[in-house]
């Protein structure tokens, strides 16, 4: 009997494993972005999502059309942006700005968050500056 609970004690942690696990690694996956190019866009804030796991940037850009493209940047979660000197109140929908992105490989207007120039000229990243004299920590690989 003993021995019958411990196979099925395993098998519902191998079957919790698989289930709740794979999407999470899914989720991570950077191989829809190409880390190998920035691309900078201006345009006004449409909304700015600041959320978990990850907080959004719409971004309303010009186009040669003389109508506008809705630019989607992901970023990393709050707790991240607080420590990097965020508030949910730091991009407000109408602010004008500038965001540095690596683009999605498939050419949607969007990719990933480098970073933002305000329009008073602050810059913002998702990392903390280190502190004076410290090496800066890498960047994680993947999302």
């Amino acid at each position: 009997m003993r021995r019958h609970v411990v196979i099925a004690l395993f098998a519902g942690i191998a079957l919790f494993a698989q289930v709740f696990t794979a999407p999470l690694a899914a989720h991570h996956s950077a191989a829809g972005i190409d880390r190998t190019k920035s691309v900078t866009v201006a345009g006004t804030i449409k909304e700015f999502r600041w959320a978990n796991p990850h907080s959004w940037i719409d971004i309303d850009v010009p186009n040669a059309k003389g109508s506008s493209d809705t630019w989607s940047v992901e970023m990393t979660s709050p707790t991240f942006l607080v420590k990097a000197g965020w508030k949910s109140s730091t991009l407000k929908s109408g602010d004008k700005a500038s965001v540095t992105l690596r683009p999605f490989k498939n050419g949607d207007p969007g990719g990933l968050f480098v970073s933002v120039t305000l329009a008073d000229g602050r810059v913002l990243t998702e990392r903390a500056a280190p502190p004076a004299g410290a090496a800066a920590p890498p960047a994680p690989a993947t999302r």
